[in-house]
């Protein structure tokens, strides 16, 4: 008896019952029903409320997913929809992921499913085949579209201590297309090495001249944990990570360093963390290929005050001689530094449910004239090329709610 593979699926949920077949047929479908049994659907609903104090919303502060279109008013971030069969205990396991994004922060992700990078709402954040070969404690491969190998945080709003993010995010590379290989070399220790067309994140875009198409990037990390037997640090971890290659869409070679860390501290349900980026890139857009870069400096701490209740705070530091924190976010004459505070208070109300208040200081710190935020107000500046704003200090009084399922 043939059976379709809707009817399958239902099977597989339990919605309908296949009828006695023979042994070879269901064999076959009994294969069927296993691969479907260890698969997965899980992903989020991101809803955010912004309020941006003050008036003027023409040009805010750079940092990752803060769109002008979400300004003042109530947002669909975005909607994930994640399906995946991860790798068992077996020696030559296999499995794969699929992630898709919907929703303004999907355009803002640029892995669009057209490849074009064109700021569609709908885009790919991973879709890879997980592989493991028996050498050693068993290493792992993931071969597609994968994330990034560095970064405290990530694009999930809900897997960060705070709602927006931080500069150390805004200027690291967010996902890749190529091979990751891992390996756990014990409990204490982990590692990671890879190699992709380019610094992403447009899927399957291959390097173009002046670099030749075969121009690859690498990347690699590694984490240490702390031993159960170190105390209150115990679980603690220290990541470090690099990730070299050509920028397309800048037309640049970047280098992107991290080094970050999470402490328990002797003070129950207390942890402390900080991450610091590096970005370093040729600019061949610059005529002369010159050297341009960027720092970011961030500080974390977090509180679980109750089973419900927690606090999260985060301080920044940033800056850069370029444009990398975006046009906005620097003073004229190429000084952009910005210091930026961040207090998260998350209540845990319903069940699935992540509900978090938040209070975003950004102030330009550096001296020189003023390009800064907030509406246009001057023309330009005294070199007649650069518009100039008002604002040297930015607030954002955001609430964020996030189904997770």
């Amino acid at each position: 008896m043939k059976v379709n593979k809707w009817t399958m699926g239902l099977a597989a949920l339990g919605l309908v019952s296949i009828p006695a077949t023979s042994s070879a047929e269901e064999g076959k479908a009994n294969g069927v029903l296993t691969a479907l049994s260890s698969t997965t659907i899980s992903g989020y609903v991101n809803t955010s409320i912004h309020w941006n104090t003050g008036t003027g919303n023409e040009s805010l502060p750079a940092h990752g997913y803060n769109t002008q279109s979400k300004a003042d008013g109530f947002n669909l971030d975005v909607f994930k929809l994640q399906i995946e069969k991860p790798l068992d205990e077996a020696q030559w396991s296999s499995g794969y992921k699929a992630e898709l994004l919907f929703g303004g922060d999907a355009g803002a992700y640029g892995t669009t499913l057209d490849q074009g990078g064109d700021g569609s709402a709908a885009a790919i954040k991973q879709a890879y085949v997980a592989l493991r070969a028996p050498v050693g404690n068993g290493l792992d491969f993931k071969v597609g579209v994968f994330d990034t190998v560095i970064g405290y945080e990530t694009f999930d709003a809900g897997s960060n201590p705070n709602y927006t993010r931080s500069y150390g995010f805004t200027i690291e590379p967010t996902t890749h297309t190529g091979v990751l290989a891992s390996y756990q070399v014990s409990s204490a220790v982990s590692f990671s090495a890879g190699i992709g067309n380019t610094i992403g994140p447009v899927i399957n875009q291959k390097a173009n001249p002046p670099k030749a198409e075969s121009y690859k990037t690498y990347m690699g990390s590694v984490v240490i944990t702390a031993p159960e037997d170190w105390g209150f640090i115990s679980g603690s971890t220290l990541y470090a990570g690099i990730v070299n290659g050509y920028n397309n869409g800048a037309d640049w070679d970047q280098t992107s360093y991290y080094l970050g860390a999470t402490l328990n501290t002797p003070v129950k349900n207390l942890k402390v963390g900080a991450a610091l980026d590096y970005l370093t890139t040729t600019d061949y857009n610059a005529g002369d290929s010159s050297d341009v870069d960027a720092t970011a400096l961030s500080l974390y701490a977090s509180l679980q005050a109750t089973e419900k209740l927690s606090l999260h705070l985060r301080g920044e530091y940033a800056e850069s001689d370029t444009t990398l924190l975006g046009g906005a976010a620097g003073l004229a004459g190429g000084n952009n530094k910005v210091v930026a505070l961040t207090t998260t208070l998350q209540y845990d109300l319903w069940n699935n449910v992540l509900s978090r208040l938040e209070i975003r200081w950004d102030h330009q710190a550096g001296d020189g004239d003023m390009v800064g935020w907030g509406n246009n107000t001057a023309g330009a500046d005294a070199s007649g090329t650069e518009a100039t704003y008002s604002k040297r200090n930015n607030v954002l009084i955001a609430a964020n709610i996030i189904y997770k399922f």
